[in-house]
Parts: C-alpha cells; structure tokens; sequence
C-alpha cells in the first residue's frame, strides 16, 4: 500500500499562479544591463519550446510537492519477537582495570582494553534483547538505560575511559542500581553480567546485601573476575613475577553469583573472558511477542528525480541559446 507522510503539503499547490499574480514585473529601468553594449542575447524562436515549456515547469512542480510529501510504500504487518531477555551489562572502571596483563592477537592490552573488544562483540551477537550499560569506580552510574538499541549500548562502552567514574570499586552499588532498573521487568527476563578486576572498597551498599536484593527481585548474577594471575615486572633486582590479581575477591564473587542463580567465571586472559561471555550467550530465550510493525520504505526519490529531470530539460536550451547568442555576438 502507498501513502504519504506529509500529505498536507498539497496546499502549497497554488504557490507559483499566486506569485505570478501577485508579484509585479520588473520595472524596464530594472532590467538587467550587459557590460557589453554592443552584446546583445538572441531570443529563442522556437514556437515549440514556448508552448510545452510552461506544461513542463506544471508538471516539475507537481513532481517536487509529491516529492515533499513524502510517498511512503508500506508492507503487510509483521510480528516481532524479542527473547524476553533484560541484560544489563555493569563494568568496572576503577584504577586497576588499566593493568596491561592481557592479550588480544597477540598485542599486550590493558584489561579494559579486552573487555572492549570482548564484550562490545557480545554486544553485537545479541539479538531480541533489551540491553543496558552501567559503569561503576567509586560510583555507580546507569549511563545507557535498558534499549534495543545494541549499537547505542556498544558505542558507549567504546566511548568510555578508565577513570571515568573514580578509581575505587563500588560493586555493592552497581548491584543496586541494576536491582532498581530491572526489578519491575518479568522475573525471567532480569539478568546481570557483573565485571570487575578487585574487591569492593567503596558506595554505600556492601555487595552481599546487595546480593540479597537481587536474589529478592529475582535479579541472576553472573560475575566475571577479570585479570591475569602471573606478570613479569620490572624491580631493582631485575624483572619478577608477581600476582596483579591479588586483590580479587573471587570469593564473593562467587557468592553473590550462586546466591542470585547465575554463575561465576575467572576470565585471567582474553580467551577466557570470551569464553565467560559464550557461556552467558547460551542463556535460553523466553520469546515474546511485540506489538506488529509494518515496513516503510520511502519512495520520495522517484518524483524527485522527475522534477530534476524536467527542469534540466527545460533550463539547458534556454543556456544554450543565450551562449550561442553571446558566441555569434
């Protein structure tokens, strides 16, 4: 079926009659003077050319205001189907998540750095789910709300700095702020993927009583510890090893995800973390039906190709004949 988006544009139809009727014509002492009195520009005789002209420049303008409506084709409506599922994503940006113990291809990368490239990808595999982005330092903050919108979602993990929201970890509140955005969705549909590198050290909430929220609304946890358990490291007696996840809490990590239903993981290199991620990906869907949509294709190119057309037909024989005119001058 075709229709148009703006069809009140049909009222402008008398525009060029009412200015021609209303404009005065120029004045003679207004008219255009040559530089050149001796130049003078050669009319252009052609009978035919006076008589469809007009009818072309009718038939342009009717093309621009269908054009300017904008002639939509619109299909049969078509049923959505969402997976049912509500993911919020929650990453660390404290301090330590700059540590460069990870690879990526081969390159050595911060640990923000694969969570980036790991979990923006996940991002892009998803399909029919609400998603929504919290970061938390010392702060939690719910910086994209829960959207469809996936390519939203990835750009503002992309866009985001270690820093950002302090150098501290507050995982008890990001816990909170997802248990309040997720607690009114269905029971089924509300899941959180937690990813830090540390040990809750700041916010106002402590994670297992956030926990118990969670557990309370019905919220799944699925936490990834992140970060490398050996690193060679430069010292005065020359380079060590060290842990540089020695801070990570794996224990309530593992609390707050058994507690809620989901799962912990121990992501200590990018292989693992995409794993971590698989894994979280294998969730089932719950299909749901959304309201229909009919597809709308815009058709407006058409009329307005014709009326380009129709105006270069009539404008470039009458630039020619003033050119030969100048040239035989």
């Amino acid at each position: 079926m075709t229709t148009f988006a703006w069809p009140w544009i049909i009222v402008l139809l008398p525009l060029p009659w009412l200015l021609w009727r209303w404009l005065r014509p120029v004045a003679p002492g207004q008219a255009l003077h040559l530089p050149q009195p001796g130049i003078r520009l050669a009319q252009a005789n052609s009978q035919s050319a006076k008589s469809i002209g007009p009818w072309l420049l009718v038939l342009a303008w009717l093309s621009l205001l269908v054009a300017a409506a904008r002639p939509q084709w619109i299909g049969p409506p078509e049923a959505q189907q969402h997976s049912g599922r509500a993911l919020m994503l929650a990453v660390d940006l404290s301090g330590s998540m700059r540590t460069e113990d990870m690879q990526l291809a081969g390159q050595a990368v911060s640990r923000f750095g694969a969570v980036e490239a790991i979990a923006g990808d996940f991002i892009s595999r998803r399909r029919g789910d609400e998603m929504g982005l919290i970061l938390f330092g010392s702060q939690a903050f719910l910086v994209t709300p829960l959207t469809f919108d996936l390519s939203a979602v990835r750009a503002q993990l992309e866009g985001a700095t270690v820093g950002l929201a302090g150098t501290e970890t507050a995982i008890g509140d990001a816990i909170a702020v997802t248990v309040k955005r997720l607690s009114a969705l269905p029971q089924q549909a509300r899941v959180l993927v937690l990813l830090t590198d540390g040990v809750n050290n700041a916010g106002s909430i402590a994670p297992r009583e956030a926990a118990r929220a969670a557990k309370a609304a019905g919220v799944r946890i699925y936490t990834i510890g992140i970060g490398a358990t050996q690193m060679r490291v430069a010292g005065l007696f020359g380079s060590q090893l060290v842990n540089p996840s020695a801070d990570l809490d794996a224990d309530m990590l593992t609390t707050i995800a058994n507690e809620t239903g989901g799962r912990f993981f121990r992501a200590t290199d990018s292989n693992a973390l995409a794993d971590a991620y698989r894994a979280i990906n294998a969730l089932e869907p719950m299909p749901q039906h959304g309201p229909p949509l009919r597809p709308r294709h815009e058709l407006f190119r058409w009329p307005l190709g014709v009326a380009i057309a129709l105006l270069l037909i009539v404008i470039l024989p009458r630039r020619l004949n003033v050119m030969r005119g100048i040239a035989h001058e």
